[in-house]
């Protein structure tokens, strides 16, 4: 059995292949090619934390993906020199059950978690959006960063998060690197942020939204990865009622996306109008209507984007 490590996990899985392996996984989840049930939680009070099981099997025209990830999310865990999330994937052979590889999960996450971001971006955003706003300097934002940069001819990222080193270690990071400007900056304020943005990234554990819908130009595209509860709402509810809403999977986003969630509960959003990611690249539903309409990716994450992308780097390893 192979075991790949954050580094080997990188290399095997370029931001271009794991953009096409999340085409694979949504079109084929919305296909109903995928057996995967929501997420099992595990709650572990003491330290505020959960553990959740993600399973999949995907079965489709290029064949079988078999895995499942165990990812911890603790949020104490930042102030004490750890990552907020660690996690890992274990590959199985679909024939027969044995486990071949058991990858870095956290890594395969923040990358799959940008390629779809990525993927929505193309799909959803103007063709000719050049500034990026993002909202947080996490592991997830720099994923964001590079996968929107790589499907979109971007020329200025802004970044807020509210503690500013965090920002300038990104940027010191990030800037010019592969297909990221080398114009990035820190914002000041969302405001700022968003001045002057096409497509926005929310990476954040808040709890509240990160910007006042005001702020929002017409024509923008919002990819929201961060928030995972029905108590976490990072987009502002009036953003959710005027946007184009594309998600992940309809069932897992009621379930776990606060911002989907209380909008159907408070009647600003309808059940019939959420589109999956999966639909539009299938062809069966339409992408961005016209350039002032608002677009909205939301995910909460699902555990076929975690089969896909583990096999497209086991693939690339071979």
């Amino acid at each position: 059995m192979h075991y790949l490590d954050a580094q080997a996990v990188r290399q095997a899985l370029p931001m271009t292949r794991a953009i096409e392996a999340m085409a694979r996984a949504f079109a084929a989840y919305s296909a109903g090619q995928v057996e995967m049930p929501l997420r099992l939680r595990l709650a572990v009070p003491p330290h505020d934390a959960v553990v959740l099981h993600m399973p999949a099997y995907l079965h489709d025209e290029q064949g079988e993906a078999l895995a499942m990830k165990l990812v911890s999310v603790y949020p104490h865990n930042p102030q004490k020199g750890h990552p907020l999330i660690y996690a890992a994937v274990l590959v199985l052979e679909p024939e027969t059950g044995r486990p071949l590889a058991v990858l870095e999960g956290a890594t395969l996450t923040a990358i799959r978690t940008g390629a779809a971001s990525g993927l929505a971006t193309r799909l959803l955003a103007r063709e000719d959006a050049h500034v990026l706003a993002v909202f947080g300097a996490g592991v997830q934002a720099r994923t964001q960063i590079e996968a929107v940069c790589t499907v979109r001819p971007i020329e200025r990222v802004w970044v807020y998060a509210p503690t500013r080193s965090h920002v300038e270690a990104l940027i010191e990071e990030l800037a010019g690197k592969g297909p990221i400007p080398k114009d990035m900056r820190a914002a000041d304020s969302p405001a700022q942020a968003l001045a002057e943005a096409d497509v926005v990234c929310t990476a954040t554990t808040s709890s509240t939204p990160v910007f006042d819908p005001q702020d929002l130009r017409p024509g923008t595209h919002i990819n929201a990865v961060g928030s995972y509860t029905t108590e976490m709402v990072e987009v502002p509810l009036e953003t959710v009622a005027r946007a184009y809403v594309v998600v992940d999977s309809r069932e897992a986003v009621q379930a776990e996306s606060g911002e989907i969630s209380q909008a159907l509960a408070r009647g600003l959003l309808t059940e019939d109008a959420l589109v999956e990611l999966g639909e539009i690249v299938l062809g069966r539903r339409p992408g961005r209507t016209h350039r002032d309409q608002v677009t909205l990716f939301k995910s909460v994450g699902l555990a076929v984007q975690d089969a896909a992308a583990a096999q497209a780097a086991l693939e690339a390893l071979r």
